[in-house]
Formats: C-alpha cells, structure tokens, sequence
C-alpha cells in the first residue's frame, strides 16, 4: 500500500516522495523494511536529509483532565545530505528495528478498536522540513504474547478495547515513555464482581512483563477498587505456561479478597511495589523471572516516576503533549485520512 503526498512545503514543481513497506505487519523486535522513493523536482535539489518516524497515539491522565495526541516515538535518519538532480529519482532502502516495547494493533488479523500505528517519512531541504506522508502498519503480537492473549479468549473475556497511557509502570525498566492496556469485560462467572481487566505488555529480548489490572465492582456499602498482579517469565517460559490456569486463579483472588486486603502495605507514588528495582536499577534484561505477584498498584497511577505532572503536560503547548509530539491537526489529518490521498496497489 503506498500514501503518496506532493510536499507543498517546497512548491509547484518539487520533489515528492513515496514510502513502500515490504510488509504491513511487523512483531515487537523486529525490523520494518521497505523503499523511500523520491520523486525528482522539475529543478536541482540539495537534500539534506531523509527520515523516519514511527508515530502512534497516546493518552495522559491528569487530575480530572485527559488529552490525546499523536507522538512520535522513535526517528531514524535513513539519508544523510545528497544532490537530487532534476527528473532523477532516488530510492533508498531501510530497515527500521522496532522496539520490542511496541504497542499491538491486531490480532488473528483483526485490528484492536483504538490502535493507531504509523511511520512517517521527512523529508529537509534548504533549512525547509516538509512532514510528507505517513504509512499506517500492524503490529502482531510475539508468540509469548499471543499464548497470553489466547487464554483471555479461551476462558471466556471479551475484548473491549485498547489505548497507549503516557507514562511508565513502577518496577519495570521501560524504553518508551508509554504503555498498552488492552481491556476486557469479565466472563459471566465474574461479572456483577468485577468490572473490567486490563493487560499490559512490556516485552524485551530477555523475556516478557504480564501486568493485569482488575476494576472491582463496590458493593451497597463499600467502594469499588482497582487490584494488581504481575507476571514476569521468559518468553520460552510464556510459551510453555498454563495462562488460562494462571489468570483463572489470579481472578477467583481478585473475586474473593477483600477490596482492604489488596490495599494494606501500599507504596507511595513512585516507590517499587513488590520489590522490584526503582527506576535507574537493573535494566528489564536482568529481572528475576517466576511466579505472579499480587497487590499495589503497578502504574504510579498511571505514570509511576516516569511521566510529567500535568502542569509539565500542558506546557508542552498545542502542538502535542511533551517533547516529539505530532501536532494534533496533522495527527488526525495522518490517521483519520485526507481525501485528496489515495492508496496505490
């Protein structure tokens, strides 16, 4: 599939540029390849450079405030300065690796309501950057990932839908400033008990973080409130566990405790639950992997010590929401698509 867009930034008559990926869908960890294809200007042009983006959407939370915008996430410079002659394209190859951190977008082929992915291709000539075309693309889950996904479907969840929050989970060493919840209604057997469960996926290449969230329902007398459980295993380990027992029995917990049992002992915000590393401690790839854990929030609720408050946010101005951020018009122009784009077999 190929989104081209003329680069009005350099005027009638200048280069365009087409980006061609080998493939739709990638995994976390793998590499995005394709062709940036440049169309020649009908005059001499002195490229300085031609790059990358990848660009997805996020949330932050703030008090009783919530923005969504666009960030871009990763950039890569694929060319360095060239002279583009008149009437000679230029093809550039890439092969972009893609953290391992990695929001999905599909699975089984079907697109999770609420993910948005993309790469964006720059192009900068003359001091002047034109922003030019932004190809969307999938992301499927690793194997580990998809045992774990299997089980929700095998006992009976029903997926409801899924964002990127801003922010980073307490305990965990992170590379992007964000983090997946993928939500589902309960089954039948613990509806009317809890409201909804969150997954949470933080992968490297040394192993896999499982963190659920479960929304208890409160009673007549007493208030809902939010349990935790975390799971941390290589990815040979995810492939080989028993994840619809594990959650199973990480549910009837979740069903049965008191909502005052999870919450006794709770950290302060900031603080490692389950003692696990603070932020600046081993990196993920040195985790002690085994059994699930259970108890205090695992999301500094929900930016731990790694995101902004919201003053910091806010201050980030119109354009986006911290430092990186696609500017939301261009966002939505990008995802929701422009009719004068059309897509090319």
């Amino acid at each position: 599939m190929v989104f081209k867009r003329v680069l009005g930034t350099f005027g009638v008559g200048g280069p365009s540029v087409d980006t061609v990926l080998a493939s739709p869908v990638c995994r976390p960890g793998e590499q995005l390849a394709g062709e940036v294809r440049i169309k020649a200007a009908e005059y001499d042009v002195e490229i300085q450079r031609v790059t990358l983006a990848l660009a997805t959407v996020v949330e932050v939370e703030g008090g009783d405030r919530e923005r969504t915008g666009g960030l871009e996430f990763l950039r890569v410079d694929v060319s360095g300065p060239f002279k583009l002659p008149r009437e000679q394209d230029r093809i550039i190859p890439f092969r972009l690796g893609v953290p391992w951190e990695i929001p999905l977008t599909e699975v089984h082929g079907q697109h999770l309501h609420g993910m948005a992915m993309g790469v964006r291709t720059e192009l900068a000539v003359a001091k002047a950057v034109d922003k030019g075309d932004l190809d969307p693309f999938g992301v499927a889950p690793l194997p580990s990932q998809q045992r774990v996904l299997d089980a929700f479907a095998e006992l009976g969840f029903m997926f409801k839908s899924a964002d990127v929050e801003y922010g980073q989970i307490a305990g965990l060493h992170q590379e992007l400033p964000f983090y997946q919840e993928i939500e589902f209604y309960p089954p039948p057997a613990y509806q009317g008990r809890v409201n909804e469960v969150e997954l949470t996926f933080v992968a490297s290449p040394y192993g896999l973080a499982v963190v659920l969230e479960a929304d208890k329902r409160g009673g007549m007398f007493t208030s809902g409130s939010d349990v935790f459980g975390r799971f941390q295993v290589s990815h040979e380990e995810a492939e080989q566990l028993d994840w619809a027992a594990e959650i199973s029995g990480w549910m009837e917990a979740v069903a049965e405790r008191h909502a005052a049992a999870f919450q006794q002992g709770h950290a302060p915000y900031g603080h490692a639950p389950y003692g696990q590393p603070q932020y600046g401690q081993p990196p993920y790839g040195q985790p002690q992997y085994g059994h699930p854990q259970y108890g205090h929030p695992p999301h500094g609720h929900h930016r731990g010590s790694g995101g902004p408050g919201w003053g910091a946010v806010a201050a980030a101005g119109v354009a986006g929401v911290a430092a990186g951020m696609v500017a939301d018009e261009i966002f939505e122009e990008i995802f929701d698509g422009d009719e004068d784009e059309g897509d090319e077999d």
